[in-house]
């Protein structure tokens, strides 16, 4: 048998070098991945600190954030009560009747609830507070399944977008503005609507809050997140507009206040959203 050529053994040689190098190469990845998973938890964020505060955001959700319907044309608003109704199935007491799963924590704000650290999943799932869509009032749905559309005074349903192990904090007085200093309690977290525009100074008329205690109650949190806190339902607050002029286009900026809520001007749902409204009779 003639020998091997000698171009063609350098080849392979090469060739297995390539394999053993990249083998290598893969294996020291392979093993940074698993050793980077092994100090990462299922339940609690590793790098917390760096989570910005939540977002503010309502449903019904639209393109540009703006609602348009005319008051006589049911049509025009469906897609909006359709969506709240959506939202709100979630909120019927039918569904929060499992007494494993939920609990009630009280009629009026209270502190937060606690149910142990996130770092103790052998606790198990943790019971989520009871919130029913009728402490929303006239912007439950219940009675008025189209949520004051059909007569020009509509509501829109507003939550905290869930953090996990966040524990909102009460503002202090110099944050609050004046307006909203009377409705200031402790254990809840406020939220204010006002004009975003000066020249809309007149045209919002009587603005409605409905919920526990007008804002967000502390004992809805902390949330543990999906694993330990399936059920969990986010305290909702329900604002309706009772007088917005018809026929021109307003423009409303609500806010939410607390000590660890900041604001950015890159992020317009952080801690607060405007929204438009353009209504014909």
């Amino acid at each position: 048998m003639p020998p091997f050529p000698v171009d063609q053994l350098k080849h392979v040689k090469i060739f297995f070098f390539y394999v053993i190098f990249y083998g290598c190469l893969a294996g020291i990845f392979v093993g940074t991945i698993q050793a980077l998973l092994l100090t990462l938890s299922n339940y609690k964020p590793t790098y917390q600190d760096r989570v910005a505060p939540p977002g503010l955001s309502h449903t019904p959700r639209s393109e540009k954030s703006e609602i348009s319907f005319t008051v006589s044309d049911p049509s025009s608003y469906k897609k909006y009560t359709d969506a709240m109704s959506a939202f709100l199935e979630s909120y019927n007491d039918a569904q929060q009747t499992d007494q494993m799963k939920f609990e009630d924590c009280g009629d009026s704000p209270m502190s937060y609830t606690a149910r142990g650290s996130l770092e103790s999943p052998e606790l198990g799932q943790r019971k989520a507070c009871r919130f029913s869509r009728s402490l929303l009032g006239v912007c439950s749905g219940i009675n008025n399944p189209h949520f004051g559309f059909d007569v020009g005074t509509p509501c829109i349903i507003v939550k905290l977008n869930r953090i996990v192990n966040f524990r909102p904090k009460v503002p202090g007085n110099d944050s609050v503005p004046d307006s909203l200093q009377a409705k200031v309690m402790p254990n809840l977290i406020p939220i204010f609507c006002k004009k975003k525009r000066e020249e809309d100074a007149g045209k919002i008329g009587e603005i409605k809050y409905f919920g526990l205690g007008e804002g967000f109650p502390l004992q809805y949190y902390p949330y543990y997140g999906k694993l330990l806190h399936p059920q969990y339902l986010q305290p909702l607050v329900a604002i309706q507009f009772n007088n917005l002029t018809q026929g021109e286009e307003l423009r409303v900026e609500c806010k939410v206040y607390g000590a660890n809520i900041g604001y950015s001007e890159k992020d317009r749902y952080q801690g607060r959203f405007d929204i438009k409204f353009n209504i014909a009779s």
